[in-house]
């Protein structure tokens, strides 16, 4: 699981931070801080890891890396 990207944003419309895998979409989780959407984004990971074992489903490669936006 470590090797899925993790994207981390602040959604002004939530008023909270939200982190999501998009190799296992849709996945996703949000927090206060980005930190605690990330622990929260991890156990959501392994839940949508599970049910896809248990129900048979193909695991999707890592595959998504994000860019780096350049300042401007």
């Amino acid at each position: 699981m470590n090797r899925y990207a993790i994207v981390v944003t602040w959604s002004d419309e939530d008023g909270a931070w939200i982190a999501e895998a998009p190799d296992l979409e849709p996945c996703a989780a949000h927090g206060p801080t980005p930190e605690a959407a990330v622990a929260e984004l991890r156990v959501a990971m392994e839940a949508w890891l599970d049910v896809a074992r248990e129900n048979g489903l193909p695991i999707p490669p890592p595959r998504y890396r994000p860019g780096i936006a350049a300042a401007e």
